[in-house]
């Protein structure tokens, strides 16, 4: 009722043009027809196949010569008992080289007063032209809220009970997750997902939010500079970082909705390159049950003014969409460093991401991770733009044996067969991709020389590393003395 409610308001506001951009075409349809009951007025719609027909009569005959826009345009033009027209194919029309039909609508659009005529565009995208941009109003229909959500897999789950003579199994943790998960898509986009969680085994279970997620992501063409990732590590699979697994325990009921508390914003990680920020950056996706967006700072950068922006802009609104989620901004310092090498778009940019963090109040949760904090500005890293800075430094000893025997098991291993005191002890200012790359590069050597892999060959390979904590020691120790008093030891006390 509030569609139609708002759709009514805004014909009476007098704008002769209104935008539905949608893939909900029936839907949209539906809703004009009933405004037309409601306000006593003619109903007509449009396509490129039928032509110009009236829409309150089912099976009502097509007007002749009405196929052609420009045709049915005129016609619309030389009528003069007002009426209401929902155009379904009008996308095509719009463009640079099809001067005549946007003469057409401007036309229609100029003599509104007398015509009173109501022209709705529908499409799944309507690019306006200029001329035409002061006569439209943009209207979205409005996406399920949870309770329609619970109804939509209730109705499902119904459905595949007549269909199979089996009850859905289910939950009540994961179909709350389901249902939160299909926030942000449309009536039927939400059907088709939920449909495709229950189908394939008769249950709603933990193991089917992934798939819907992907399938999610897909149905929102989300590519370019936002990506998907389809993996996500469990923080079983992260070494240490005990301070910050600790810090996002606490406030993972929050972010879910706990009452009366303010929900996380977001973190940032500062650390050495491989010292495991971002394996912590996917972990924090696994911990939470979330899908995670990776955002591509350099991929935001386009040649024409105000692009840039623009592009940052409709990631963080398809962020939005896809809620909750944790957003992932690698690198950060690669796209908003304070420079005067290129024109102010990295201070623009800025600026449309500092006011986003502001101003969202969606269930995103930001992680962004950096290994130069000198390159960042400080408005971004003050106090109360993310919930806290963590410091990853390289991994203590006790760490380091972790993240061999997990390395060591992830290859097919067995960590009994090494000593891995030793080990952590040979491998002093190893980050953990360091640690990792040792583990394959011994595994290299082993099958060279036909044989197993064992201690004496990883302590070879560890000895002829030379790790970044020396060949950077300089950077390290300023990134060390930056941190102190400004951020959170990620490993705990």
């Amino acid at each position: 009722m509030s569609d139609l409610n708002d759709l009514k308001m805004l014909l009476e506001s007098r704008y002769p043009l209104v935008v539905i951009e949608t893939w909900e075409e029936l839907r949209a349809l539906d809703l004009i027809r009933r405004l037309g009951m409601r306000t006593g007025k003619p109903v007509f719609g449009w396509n490129a196949v039928d032509g110009l027909r009236r829409l309150e009569f089912e099976d009502a005959p097509s007007q002749k010569h009405t196929v052609e826009a420009d045709a049915m345009l005129a016609q619309i033009r030389g009528t003069r008992e007002p009426g209401i027209y929902a155009l379904c194919d009008l996308h095509p029309y719009l463009q640079a080289d099809q001067p005549r039909q946007v003469r057409l609508l401007k036309q229609i659009a100029l003599q509104h007063e007398n015509l009173q005529h109501s022209l709705v565009l529908i499409s799944h995208q309507l690019d306006i032209p200029p001329e035409l941009s002061r006569y439209c109003a943009r209207f979205s229909l409005s996406m399920p809220d949870e309770q329609q959500l619970h109804h939509i897999v209730q109705d499902e789950a119904r459905r595949f009970k007549q269909e199979k003579g089996e009850r859905v199994r289910a939950d009540r943790a994961s179909l709350e997750r389901l249902v939160r998960n299909l926030r942000g898509l449309s009536f039927e986009d939400a059907r088709k997902l939920a449909r495709g969680a229950i189908i394939h085994d008769g249950a709603i279970t933990e193991d089917d939010l992934p798939e819907v997620n992907k399938a999610k992501f897909a149905l929102m063409e989300m590519d370019g500079v936002l990506t998907y990732e389809y993996d996500t590590e469990s923080f079983a699979s992260v070494g240490g970082l005990q301070g910050l697994k600790d810090w996002l325990a606490k406030r993972e009921h929050a972010f879910h909705g706990g009452h009366g508390l303010d929900s996380p914003r977001g973190v940032m990680l500062v650390g050495v390159q491989g010292g495991g920020k971002s394996l912590a950056a996917k972990a924090v996706a696994g911990l939470w049950g979330l899908p995670l967006l990776r955002l591509d700072m350099g991929a935001i950068y386009n040649k024409f003014f105000g692009e840039s922006e623009r592009n940052v802009r409709e990631a963080l609104k398809l962020a939005e969409t896809m809620s909750p989620c944790v957003l992932w901004i690698d690198e950060i310092e690669k796209g908003i460093a304070v420079g005067d090498n290129d024109g102010g778009t990295s201070r623009r940019v800025l600026g449309t991401l500092l006011t986003w963090m502001a101003e969202n109040r969606s269930k995103v949760f930001m992680v962004a991770t950096a290994n130069d904090i000198e390159r960042l500005p400080p408005e971004l890293i003050r106090k109360g733009r993310l919930d806290e800075i963590f410091f990853v430094d390289l991994p203590e000893p006790p760490v380091r044996e972790v993240i061999f025997r997990i390395h060591l098991q992830r290859r097919g291993q067995n960590p009994a067969d090494f000593d891995l005191a030793a080990l952590a002890g040979h491998s002093d200012g190893f980050t953990g991709a360091e640690i990792e790359q040792a583990v394959v590069a011994g595994l290299y050597s082993a099958g060279a020389a036909n044989r197993t892999l064992d201690q004496t060959l990883l302590e070879a390979e560890l000895a002829a590393t030379v790790p970044l904590s020396v060949t950077m020691a300089e950077s390290l120790a300023r990134l060390r003395h930056w941190c102190q008093g400004r951020a959170v030891d990620a490993a705990g006390a």
